[in-house]
């Protein structure tokens, strides 16, 4: 259960799961890559990682250009080497009634959620198939697996991240030794709540989630890592955590 000197590119890696999966890993020996837009908290984060005998680099970028996930990619290659895993964490959650035709978060929610994970494979997969070896963690939802009022494009988009992973699995484990695994938390004490802009959602989703002992981002980190430190022959497919509190 080691994953000492493993290279691991982590998107979304300025707060929430993508931070805490940052500090985790490399604490259990990874380098870790650390992407996202804001360059000033991954460079904190890069202090913090360092500060306790971590290592880390930071790249800016965004998931959505496909030009900023070749610069990760290669930039990444230059100094360490070789890429072991990918973890495509980054996301938006701004839940909206489909009534009130909020099309511009539906949109950026396809892109971030979907087109993001889908670039994030893309750019690391000829590396990958190459060395016949590597990881790919999608972080998808529970939300995924069952709809909830509000949530009809992110629960649509959730969906797509675990069927596009279970894809990639078919296709990649067996013929190049790539493991994937998705990822599918509850709900999560992490900022996604704060790209809600429906005052009805804000409404209904407070006193859903009020009483609610949610899930922290190191419980998702806790489950990353697992599927990370498993022997190549062992494929972990999905993860599904959920907080012991929530019903569904």
């Amino acid at each position: 259960m080691s994953i000492k000197g493993k290279v691991v590119i982590i998107t979304g890696a300025s707060s929430g799961i993508g931070e805490a999966t940052a500090k985790k890993l490399a604490k259990e020996g990874a380098k870790v890559v650390l992407t996202a837009r804001r360059k000033e908290k991954l460079n904190k984060l890069k202090e913090e990682i360092e500060k306790d005998g971590g290592l880390a680099m930071v790249v800016t970028g965004d998931v959505t250009e496909k030009g900023d996930f070749k610069k990760i990619v290669s930039q990444t290659l230059e100094k360490f080497k070789g890429i072991d895993a990918i973890i495509n964490n980054a996301g938006l959650m701004p839940l909206s009634y489909i009534k009130n035709l909020h099309t511009d978060e539906w949109d950026t929610m396809v892109d971030v959620n979907i087109k993001g994970v889908m670039n994030g494979v893309a750019a690391v997969l000829p590396t990958f198939m190459e060395q016949k070896s590597g990881n790919i963690i999608n972080i998808s939802s529970s939300a995924g697996r069952k709809y909830y009022p509000g949530g009809a494009v992110y629960c649509a988009t959730k969906a797509a991240v675990k069927m596009f992973s279970e894809g990639l699995r078919q296709e990649l484990a067996p013929k190049y030794g790539i493991n994937v695994t998705s990822i599918e938390p509850g709900f999560v004490a992490t900022e996604l709540t704060e790209t809600i802009t429906d005052d009805e959602i804000k409404k209904d989703l407070i006193p859903m989630v009020k009483d609610l002992t949610t899930l922290e981002a190191e419980d998702i980190a806790e489950a990353i890592f697992y599927a990370l430190a498993q022997p190549k022959r062992a494929n972990i497919n999905d993860i599904y955590i959920m907080p012991t509190d929530q019903k569904e």
